[in-house]
């Protein structure tokens, strides 16, 4: 089964990308939405990849099994017509029993030689001197490279098997298919420093009437930060992320946000004031809404993070799509 190694490790792969893409949304905690597609066809490849080269190895097993059996039965093999048993083997029909009789491979009496000579036609006494004629036995006659041993059987030798411990291989792939990675979180928001946004301080689109607002964190931040008409002053907001926890025992509500992948993602957050029910834990996902309450002077350092001033908190479901779109 160590031939099929590879084989299955493709296949394994190639379910595990299929199962979090095409059959569930789970892809979106790792590439944006519309990357589906190249993630469906790369699936189906590699399970395709995998049954492949399965039947390849086990056609070419087969055939060596067909090869091994002509080598070791075949015209040439041990009992052909060149072989030991063959027509023109040590028992012949001209040698060992001739048409004419005479000159038969044995005595008449059939009993060998007392003193262990050979006998005068070359046949050679029990105990396994070689023919006085000095012609050695037939490859592959019955000697210790015989045609019977285990290898021999295939017409070839097999080279030593790979450990065993290669097996283990298929773990991670397994865990793959079965335990699908979660999306980033606070661990990841925790790593990401402040970074400002290149546009500077500057006047925003005029929000939409009626209250409360739905932003994300990153727009909610941007018009914090760099909105010179403060569009927010006044507004009802309302925003949902995730829980992260600072050093000093405030807490933000975070969203990371990719423009690929999760390898480029970046974090957005803000620091919630006046929960009534304290933080929640981490990587909790929650909806905040409340008020802007200025920070620091417009597109420097003192007014990261913004703050909002929280008038409710509510726990949400994840979102099938974790991350914000820059």
């Amino acid at each position: 089964m160590r031939r099929y190694g590879p084989c299955l490790l493709l296949a394994l792969v190639g379910a595990a990308v299929l199962r979090i893409s095409l059959f569930s949304d789970l892809y979106l905690r790792y590439v944006q939405a519309g990357l589906r597609p190249y993630l469906v066809v790369s699936g189906v490849l590699l399970v395709l990849l995998g049954a492949a080269m399965a039947v390849v190895r086990r056609t070419g097993r087969d055939r060596e099994g067909a090869y091994g059996s002509e080598g070791a039965h075949g015209s040439e093999g041990v009992h052909g017509s060149g072989g030991v048993h063959g027509s023109e083997g040590t028992h012949g029909s001209e040698e060992a029993h001739g048409s004419d009789g005479s000159e038969g491979a044995h005595e008449s009496d059939g009993e060998p030689d007392p003193d262990g000579e050979p006998d005068p036609d070359g046949e050679p006494d029990p105990d396994g001197e070689p023919d006085p004629d000095g012609e050695p036995e037939p490859d592959g006659a019955h000697g210790p490279d015989a045609a019977h041993g285990p290898d021999a059987a295939h017409g070839h030798s097999h080279g030593a098997a790979g450990p065993r411990v290669a097996w283990l291989l298929t773990l991670p792939a397994l865990a793959l298919l079965l335990f699908p990675p979660p999306a980033l979180g606070s661990y990841s928001a925790g790593r990401e420093a402040a970074q400002q946004a290149a546009q500077g301080v500057g006047s925003f689109p005029a929000l939409p009437a009626g209250d409360p607002v739905e932003l994300t964190v990153a727009q909610f931040s941007s018009r914090a930060i760099y909105d010179s008409g403060r569009s927010l002053k006044g507004r009802t907001v309302r925003m949902t992320g995730f829980v992260t926890h600072g050093d000093d025992g405030t807490w933000y509500l975070t969203r990371l946000l990719v423009s690929c992948c999760a390898a480029d993602a970046s974090t957005s957050k803000v620091e919630v004031r006046g929960a009534a029910d304290g933080a929640p834990p981490v990587d909790t996902w929650v909806t905040v809404t409340g008020t802007w309450h200025p920070k620091g002077r417009l597109g420097t350092d003192g007014a990261w993070p913004p703050v909002v001033d929280a008038s409710a908190v509510r726990r949400v479901k994840e979102p099938s799509d974790p991350y914000e779109k820059r």
